[in-house]
Parts: C-alpha cells; structure tokens; sequence
C-alpha cells in the first residue's frame, strides 16, 4: 500500500488570499478541521498506508498541504518553489525532511516556480503536469531532462483549479477522474490523445473537489460527491470511502492536497 507524507493543521488557517476560495471574512473552524484532518489519516492508516508527519510550524498556514512540497520518483524528490511569497517559508522544511528521510534532493531554478504534486501527477507511464497559476511550464521541460521520461503539458484555464490535482486524479494507470472547463482546447486534445478512459465530472463534483481524491489502489477516499459519480466509480470496481473536508475547501483544498504520495515508482 501507498506512502504519504501529512502535517497536523495545528496552525492551519486561511490568513491570506491566494486563490479564489480564500476569504479572510469565511475562515476554517479549527477544531472541526482538526477532527476533519484526523478522520482521514485514520481512514488511511485503516486501509494499510503509512503515514509519515511534517512537523506543523506556526506561521505557515499552508503547510498542512503537503502535495505542494515535492514531487518524488523512487528516492528522489524534486523540491517545490512556491510561486506565492506566502508559501516560501515551507521550502526550508520540506528540504530538511526529505533530506533527513534520505532522499536525494533535486531543485529546479530560483526563477521557476513549481508547486510538487500538486501540479504534476504520475498517470501510468507519463508525467502529467500543469501550468497557468502556480507552476511554470518550463518546470516540466526540466522535469523531463531531469528523469529522462515523457511529460504531458496542460494548461490550466479557470482559477477555481489552479493545481492540477483540484481537477485530474488518475484512479489507476488507464482511468481518471478530470474536470474538461479547467483546461484549454490543445490540452484536452493531448489529453484525449493518450487513449486513456477519462471520466468528466460536472461542476457540481468539480467544485467540491471530487478530483482532489487520494487513491489507495481500488480505495479512493474523497470529499462527499453525486450519486451518479459515486455509481460510475463503483461500477469500475472502486470503493469510495467519503470524507467530510469542508474546513479545508475554505483554503482551496481537500483530501488530496493533504497527502505527498512518497512512493512512486521508477519507470
């Protein structure tokens, strides 16, 4: 089963506004999310992964989003730079941890931003990764000469998805779930073109982050969703496990965004 990298939200909040879900006037209830937080790392831990802390840090709000930090391959992780000042403070402690873990460490240039899982999902044989908000593209031809191995390029287009995991979640190599409005007309195409079975959600799903899923082979636990998203997953053999996130939707994030997947392998 999967490893994942999770931060206690001892000091989560929303104390700035970096994306439209962000509102200083509609603020999470710490303890809710606290008991929200809990509920899905024991839902993980239950269904056989293994969870590794971030120690939290007061001052950095965003931290407990932790698919942000890296994006790993075997024992390497390539650091994230934050294009927000605000989430520039956490790059010094994902590189203490992971260098601490024994991972080699990779980083891209200064003036490149990059945003780890959050914009760049391992789907089968390919790198799909994201730019428009958070990540630049020139990110992705540099992960690609970095690990020698083919990266899908999209372009986000509606700031409701500004990471790639708020409207993609690959469910296993040849399915995902994907949200068409967040991405242009040439990425949807490229995406098309892999052959792959891709399942639209409507706005309704997309905006409660149903993409925003963490996938433990035939598990995915995700935030409650439609009846009808619930029967097409099930009837491909997935079992949902659904998890109240609403204190983390006020800061544009929900399951997903709360769990680095740490074990992905080389290929």
């Amino acid at each position: 089963m999967r490893r994942l990298l999770l931060c206690a939200p001892r000091f989560y909040g929303v104390e700035y506004e970096i994306n439209p879900w962000m509102k200083l006037s509609r603020r999470p209830d710490l303890a809710c999310a606290l008991r929200q937080w809990e509920a899905l790392r024991q839902a993980l831990t239950r269904l056989g992964a293994t969870i590794e802390l971030l120690e939290p840090q007061q001052g950095l709000p965003d931290l407990v989003f932790t698919a942000n930090g890296a994006l790993v391959r075997g024992e390497e992780a390539i650091l994230s730079r934050f294009r927000h000042l605000e989430r520039q403070g956490e790059e010094p402690l994902f590189r203490r941890w992971f260098a601490a873990k024994g991972f080699r460490l990779l980083t891209l240039p200064q003036d490149i931003a990059f945003e780890g899982e959050g914009d760049a999902l391992f789907w089968g044989g390919d790198l799909i990764a994201a730019y428009g908000f958070r990540s630049h593209i020139r990110s992705h031809r540099l992960i690609s000469e970095i690990w020698s191995i083919p990266v899908v390029s999209l372009a986000l287009v509606d700031q409701r998805f500004y990471h790639l995991d708020t409207c993609f979640c690959p469910l296993d190599e040849h399915r995902a779930l994907y949200y068409p409005p967040a991405f242009d007309a040439y990425s949807l195409a490229a995406l098309r073109g892999l052959g792959k079975e891709l399942i639209a959600l409507d706005e309704a799903d997309a905006v409660a982050f149903a993409c925003n899923a963490v996938v433990l082979g035939k598990d995915v636990l995700m935030q409650p969703c439609s009846r009808r998203l619930e029967e097409k997953l099930r009837q491909r053999g997935f079992r949902l496990h659904l998890l109240p996130l609403g204190e983390y939707l006020k800061a544009g994030g929900s399951a997903k965004c709360l769990g680095l997947y740490l074990d992905n392998p080389v290929f």
